[in-house]
């Protein structure tokens, strides 16, 4: 049975020094320093207000017995429920309880709001900046080469993917270009930044990405500029009455007995 047959593409030993390992250096180096600009740029959070605080974590508090309300004994579940939905309608958990009903602030005259949206400014800024520059200097100097051939065999889906940049048809699927070497490196580093900066790093853009899309769990992400904590309450207080409460315990003696 004859072998098949193995593409081969007689290229200069000295692209893969003059292109391979000066992309993979500036992304590490940008990195680091998209770290430290990032660190700098980021301005001390304000210490909130007890009224904002209780505001917050009360709504938080709801969301959580909700979740985990089958931990709870059924007494336990019926005293909190009871609490919180009435604190919910009533309004004792608000900030302002005296604005309850009228409409939502603009966030702009918020401070707290737009020092918030300048914070996601500035790091989007940081993202979007060194990338454009890294960009445009590798399509200027580094468009159309192919710099190394993977060992291992894809599937031709992965051509896209591999060599962008390179309009090729019939181009074994295992050479990389430049340009999707740009862009392995700028998802792929992860590990790389990890390593030098610690876990808790900004160099990675995918990594600041699912940050802003994910809010945190201490409750500051629930309120969103704009958003109107009372119409969230009554939500949640709504969620709590037609939850249908069931205990994790719940004839645990006659599963333990058939259990033995």
């Amino acid at each position: 049975m004859a072998d098949a047959m193995t593409q081969t593409i007689h290229r200069d030993p000295a692209l893969f020094y003059w292109i391979l390992f000066p992309i993979s250096i500036v992304m590490i180096l940008t990195g680091i320093l998209r770290h430290y600009a990032t660190t700098l740029l980021t301005s001390t959070p304000k210490k909130l207000t007890l009224p904002t605080l209780r505001e917050q974590r009360s709504l938080l508090r709801g969301i959580n017995t909700r979740t985990n309300a089958a931990q709870l004994s059924p007494a336990a579940f019926t005293s909190r429920r009871d609490f919180l939905i009435q604190g919910y309608k009533a309004g004792a958990f608000l900030k302002d309880p005296e604005n309850r009903g009228k409409p939502a602030a603009n966030p702009m005259t918020d401070p707290a709001a737009m020092e918030g949206m300048m914070g996601m400014m500035k790091g989007n800024m940081m993202m979007m900046v060194p990338q454009t520059v890294i960009m445009g200097w590798i399509n200027a100097f580094f468009a159309g080469f192919v710099i190394m051939k993977l060992p291992f065999p894809l599937t031709i889906r992965f051509k896209s993917m591999l060599q962008s940049g390179v309009a090729t048809r019939d181009l074994d699927v295992r050479w990389v270009s430049s340009l999707s070497w740009y862009f392995l490196n700028l998802f792929g580093l992860q590990s790389v930044f990890i390593f030098i900066l610690g876990n808790d790093n900004a160099a990675n853009q995918m990594a600041q990405q699912m940050s802003q899309m994910n809010p945190s769990a201490a409750g500051a992400g629930l309120f969103q500029p704009g958003a109107d904590p009372d119409k969230m309450f009554l939500s949640e207080a709504e969620n709590l009455e037609v939850l249908e409460h069931w205990c994790i315990l719940d004839g645990v003696e006659n599963r333990l007995l058939a259990s033995i």
